[in-house]
């Protein structure tokens, strides 16, 4: 069995008490940080992966680990009745909750504190569901994908966005040096929780990512579409279908 990442290692609490906990620690410069880092291009992501949901026009929408609620923001441009956006971190979701109210988006997107593994809805309730950078800090990776399955209706779309491992030179020297090096130190400087920024690339580094992931989908219930390699193999937009 694979080894459990988690950011406080001197700890004795779960991978979901200390996930919650890390992401309340840096909820107050999370935002700034994660466009920082990433250069921007975060946000290119997200729009490519809600533009993957389009043709099914969904009007019920669950973004899942939401944290702010950039994914849930951005699916607006689908046009739905109503985004649910769930979160573990009560400090991440207070943050969102002030950036939706200052939007006016509060109408349409409800944020709320929810666990993956225990999604406060009823069965085929979503027409689609997104998760971004979230599927990597569940305890239990397959447990959350089958509770997305189950409030999915049938037919409904998941698009899953995540970090991979590119494999080309120079692209994978480049990365390595940012992800392991620059960027906790980035990240200590600023959110003063140096534990979260050596998180991030420990748990990229132990994700099950391309088609070891593809394979979990598949085995959870999802049928397998199409998988989008990013910006020379560092991020993945998942599709599949219930």
């Amino acid at each position: 069995m694979a080894e459990t990442i988690i950011p406080y290692k001197e700890k004795g609490s779960s991978k979901k008490e200390q996930v919650a906990e890390m992401f309340d620690n840096i909820s107050h410069r999370y935002d700034f940080l994660n466009h920082f880092l990433s250069l921007g291009i975060d946000k290119l992501w997200r729009k490519k992966a809600v533009k993957l949901l389009k043709e099914n026009k969904p009007k019920i929408l669950l973004d899942v680990a939401t944290g702010t609620g950039d994914f849930a923001i951005e699916s607006l441009s689908l046009n739905p009745k109503k985004v649910y956006g769930i979160d573990i971190s009560n400090g991440m979701l207070d943050k969102g909750r002030i950036k939706i109210k200052k939007n006016k988006q509060d109408q349409i997107i409800e944020l709320k504190y929810g666990d993956s593994e225990n999604i406060p809805f009823e069965d085929n309730y979503f027409d689609a569901i997104t998760v971004a950078f979230g599927v990597r800090n569940f305890e239990n990776l397959e447990k959350g994908l089958s509770e997305m399955k189950r409030v999915l209706k049938t037919g409904g779309k998941v698009v899953v966005l995540e970090f991979s491992k590119p494999k080309s030179f120079p692209i994978k020297q480049i990365y390595n040096l940012y992800f392991h090096k620059i960027l906790p130190s980035i990240g200590k400087l600023v959110s003063k929780d140096a534990s979260a920024y050596t998180y991030l690339p420990e748990s990229v580094e132990a994700f099950p990512e391309g088609k070891i992931f593809e394979e979990i989908l598949t085995k959870v219930g999802f049928k397998f579409k199409k998988t989008y390699p990013l910006f020379f193999g560092i991020s993945s937009i998942y599709v599949v279908e219930k």
